[in-house]
């Protein structure tokens, strides 16, 4: 995989980066910065980047929506506020929260807003109807991060407390709480494929949690000081983070290791957040700028999917040999097998004759005991191969998926 590259550089806060977040369909970038702003960026085009005005303190968090037209924005104003993502940015105003909000995010199906604030709460809030829905209150000190999963029914989040919770969505409970062992979390962020959540910490670590098995599955220290975000890329397969440290660092999950470390703004780095495709990524920092990278582990995804693609084909060739062995095997069985019924038929025929030798008979047992061993030896190596089979099988669903 070759080297990212830097690929625009926005300038136009007028005071620290807090939040960056790509459009799911168009090459923008949204920014929220100390400056109670945020800005939309076009990085395809020259075109003039909008400023949205209304909070009346610094937004820490800006997300769109999955569809793109709509934009939330948290802000140490205790207020949430939703953007319509054009040249007008007209919001509305949410109010719940009694403290600055930290942290929000639309759910997959556009239905909801998950927030996170220093009143220690996350609150669950309907888009269409504005509304405050539901409060999630197990964390005792400040809640700095909250995320939904992939498929709506979960939410991770992070705070000053020094834990990790999981929520069922639908009951409002929390099913599980991990521990960090140092430090608290700035982020957390889920995985693709939803099965793990990663989390950037103030001491600066990485941590990535397994929530099937409930334990901590990797663990980074890479970086030299606090990390403040992390994003996944949409394969599963990189990892990106922004630390205090000034540096950006890529890991390959894959192979459990840092690959890339970067360097690109003259302070602390902020946030960081991969594209949809993962084509790019953008990073921003203490130094008011947005920076926008292309990166190869798109194509990198690609080529390791040719590969996979090669590996299966090989498995399922070679599914097909050990079934003609099977087969073959059985064939082979199955004329010992009809001897053994016919020379037993003999033998019952010969026992209802009064005449019959002795020495004929234990000649004819001796040769069924002959055949009964090689039936057994046999019939193992069917047993074997199956089990063989079952489990190149296995593997051809593991690729396939």
């Amino acid at each position: 995989m070759s080297d990212p590259e830097l690929y625009k550089q926005f300038k136009g806060h007028k005071d620290a980066i807090t939040s960056v977040h790509f459009s799911p369909c168009k090459q923008k970038v949204v920014s929220s910065s100390l400056d109670q702003t945020i800005m939309l960026w076009n990085f395809a085009s020259d075109a003039k980047a909008y400023r949205y005005t209304g909070h009346t303190d610094a937004v820490l968090d800006v997300q769109f929506s999955r569809t793109g037209h709509l934009v939330a924005s948290a802000s140490r104003d205790r207020t949430v506020r939703l953007w319509v993502a054009d040249m007008k940015g007209e919001s509305s105003e949410l109010k719940a929260h009694q403290a600055a909000v930290r942290s929000v995010q639309f759910s997959p199906d556009n239905q909801h807003l998950a927030t996170g604030s220093d009143d220690k709460s996350v609150k669950v809030w309907a888009v269409q109807r504005t509304k405050f829905v539901q409060s999630l209150t197990e964390h005792t000190n400040w809640v700095r991060s909250v995320r939904w999963s992939p498929d709506g029914r979960l939410l991770a989040s992070t705070g000053d407390d020094r834990t990790v919770k999981i929520w069922d969505q639908s009951s409002g409970s929390c099913i599980h709480t991990f521990t960090q062992p140092k430090g608290f979390g700035h982020q957390v962020d889920f995985h693709p494929s939803g099965a793990c959540v990663g989390v950037a910490s103030s001491c600066g670590n990485v941590h990535i949690y397994d929530i099937r098995a409930m334990k901590l599955q990797q663990l980074y220290s890479a970086h030299e000081g606090p990390v403040s975000s992390i994003s996944f890329h949409p394969s599963g397969n990189f990892l990106i983070s922004g630390s205090q440290d000034s540096k950006i660092k890529i890991y390959d999950l894959l192979q459990a290791r840092p690959i890339y470390t970067l360097s690109g703004h003259q302070n602390q780095v902020t946030a960081v957040s991969f594209s949809p495709k993962g084509d790019y990524f953008s990073t921003g920092g203490q130094d008011c700028q947005i920076l926008v990278w292309k990166t190869n582990c798109d194509s990198e995804v690609v080529s390791g999917e040719k590969e996979r693609k090669v590996m299966q084909e090989k498995v399922v060739q070679e599914v097909a040999n050990i079934r003609l062995g099977v087969e073959e095997v059985e064939s082979i069985l199955e004329t010992p097998c009809r001897n053994m019924a016919r020379e037993m038929s003999v033998l019952a025929c010969k026992e209802n004759k009064e005449n019959q030798e002795q020495g004929s008979d234990k000649e004819v047992l001796r040769q069924l005991a002959n055949m009964n061993k090689n039936l057994g030896t046999l019939t193992k190596t069917v047993l074997l191969m199956e089990k063989r089979l079952s489990l190149v099988e296995d593997q051809v669903r593991l690729l396939s998926n």
